[in-house]
């Protein structure tokens, strides 16, 4: 099977002391794209000395986080953008909205999110999206955005059934990862009614680990736990699974790695 991990972040230091096995497991189970999103400045040095040291299997997005979206996002914003000025990424990201952890920035982050889905279209880069506790004013943000032509992921998606219609008829696609595995997350119940073909498969390393390594650090090898779920709710071989994700990754990523 040949498999993507659409998001992960690989090149943080919880990877420090085992880096080339654990690329060297993930390759071994059949990943053979790594796409890094981007959170703020200070990782952009390790996840370019990654992409550089795989260069045929990491993948470099850029792009400022919600969650790092602060009274300085000005100042961040305008390295995002020198980047993308100086070299071709795959994707920008991760960007959205997260009004789990910090309310005080709300207007900074909207401000922030919009900016870059308009550099999504002046690139002419698909955009991936972290949205929490913001799910709706999520949508309604990218609206506008996807009648222009922006694509992309709404990274980690755990929303409801009417969330996702609305994210599939924006053209979005929905990142399926590690909380699928989860008892009472719900989301299995979603994904029954959603078409395989609306899917791509994420890790979120070293970030919410499927079950049965829940609780320790995630890495790309598990996404194979991750089509196992979706292999039997859809009641489609683990193969299809894989073929159908990895052609819808393929697809939103040409000619951007």
């Amino acid at each position: 099977m040949k498999l993507i991990d659409t998001h992960c972040h690989i090149y943080l230091e919880d990877f420090d002391n085992d880096r080339a096995e654990m690329l060297e497991r993930a390759i071994n189970t059949g990943v053979e794209r790594f796409y890094l999103p981007g959170i703020d400045s200070s990782v952009i040095s390790n996840m370019m000395a990654l992409e550089a040291a795989y260069p045929d299997h990491c993948f470099a997005m850029m792009g400022l986080h919600p969650c790092y979206v602060n009274n300085n996002y000005e100042n961040e914003l305008a390295i995002v953008k020198e980047w993308l000025h100086k070299r071709h990424f795959a994707a920008i990201g991760e960007i959205g909205l997260d009004y789990y952890w910090d309310t005080d920035h709300k207007k900074e982050q909207i401000l922030a999110f919009e900016q870059q889905m308009q550099w999504g279209l002046d690139y002419e880069l698909p955009i991936v999206i972290h949205t929490r506790n913001a799910m709706q004013e999520t949508i309604e943000s990218v609206k506008p955005f996807a009648k222009k032509g922006l694509r992309g992921i709404f990274h980690c998606f755990s929303g409801s059934y009417e969330s996702a219609v609305q994210i599939i008829n924006m053209g979005f696609l929905l990142g399926i990862g590690g909380v699928l595995t989860y008892k009472n997350a719900g989301l299995g119940a979603v994904l029954e009614k959603i078409d395989v073909e609306h899917l791509v498969l994420e890790t979120d390393a070293p970030y919410l680990t499927p079950v049965p390594f829940r609780g320790k650090r995630n890495e790309p090898s598990y996404l194979s736990y991750i089509i196992a779920k979706l292999s039997e709710l859809k009641g489609l071989s683990e193969s299809e699974i894989a073929s159908i994700t990895t052609n819808n990754a393929l697809k939103l990523f040409k000619n951007n790695s």
